[in-house]
């Protein structure tokens, strides 16, 4: 593993160093674990969030010495799960990944569950969202594709990536607003997903996608997409020659991003042994290549910081959402 990635995932300090390389804790007087934990995904099984859930469980479960048994609930835009973790009883037996959703569905009316609903044991994983256009477009640079965007009329160009409101809509809008255009400069077509929505942009259906590139790297590698630029402030290490917004001179990074947690009110001396378990997985090689493998990006925040990071996109989706007018309440 390269000196820069090892840096990358060591980024979110000290704590971590100290974690990943402690041999396995005595538990104390609570003597946990000492049964069996549950990891609660709120996702379909197969999908990106289920592979890193699997993967963080099976490395923490060797360090606990009890197994997780990973249960996919999913429905409800991804409520039903992130609800299971949140109304979970707080004794560390359930845990759980919260995604990037977690800061929009309350601004949706869709739940009373935000980021403050959970104990964050460590983030895990953030890709940013790319800027995807057809191999056929004549826009081959992220300057070119903006000015063009910015001399035509409201509702020329399409984009897709998800559903109306979902993150990458919501990526969408705040580039749009970043560039000093209207949330509804671009027309928004809904699609089920990253996967079709990159099908219609290579038939021509739409002009432009802005799911992650990992999300996008089916139809760039068969030669009918290409990515301009990913909504972030520097480069990602997995896609180092695509530029990042930042150094484009533009302020804003919008991504998804996956985090361990435990439902709120875990007990102190239960969260430092998970917490030192999620650091250590994240440092791992073993994490590391798997998502390496899978273009996922491996970033690694300590539980205060993932708070911080998780309040900082709450409001951000609350501000991308009242733009566009998805914003209940």
């Amino acid at each position: 593993m390269s000196n820069i990635k090892r840096r990358t995932v060591l980024a979110g300090g000290a704590a971590l160093g100290a974690a990943a390389f402690l041999p396995s804790v005595s538990f104390g007087q609570s003597n946990y674990p000492n049964r069996p934990l549950t990891m609660v995904v709120p996702w379909g099984a197969g999908g990106g969030t289920d592979a890193t859930a699997r993967i963080i469980a099976s490395i923490v479960e060797q360090r606990l010495g009890q197994p997780i048994n990973v249960v996919n609930r999913t429905g409800g835009a991804g409520v039903v799960g992130h609800s299971a973790i949140a109304t979970a009883p707080a004794d560390g037996y359930t845990i759980g990944i919260i995604t990037v959703e977690i800061a929009m569905m309350h601004h949706q009316g869709l739940t009373d569950l935000d980021p403050e609903s959970y104990t964050p044991l460590g983030l895990v994983n953030i890709d940013p969202a790319g800027i995807q256009v057809s191999s056929d477009s004549p826009y081959t640079t992220h300057d070119e594709l903006v000015e063009a965007l910015r001399a035509a009329p409201a509702g020329q160009f399409t984009a897709s990536g998800t559903g109306q409101g979902g993150i990458w809509h919501l990526a969408l809008i705040g580039w749009l607003q970043s560039l000093g255009l209207e949330a509804n400069h671009v027309t928004w077509v809904p699609s089920e997903g990253a996967a079709p929505a990159m099908q219609e942009l290579a038939a021509g259906g739409v002009d432009i996608v802005t799911c992650s590139v990992p999300e996008a790297q089916g139809m760039i590698d068969a030669g009918r997409a290409r990515s301009l630029a990913i909504m972030s402030a520097e480069r990602s290490d997995n896609f180092p020659d695509l530029p990042s917004l930042g150094e484009l001179g533009i302020e804003y990074s919008m991504g998804a991003w996956r985090g361990i947690a435990a439902p709120a009110g875990l007990p102190d001396d239960i969260r430092q042994v998970l917490t030192d378990a999620v650091a250590e997985a994240a440092a791992s090689d073993t994490y590391i290549e798997f998502m390496d493998g899978r273009g996922f990006g491996v970033r690694y925040l300590p539980p205060e910081e993932q708070a911080s990071f998780m309040m900082e996109a709450d409001a951000a989706m609350g501000d991308a959402m009242a733009a566009a007018g998805l914003a209940q309440g």
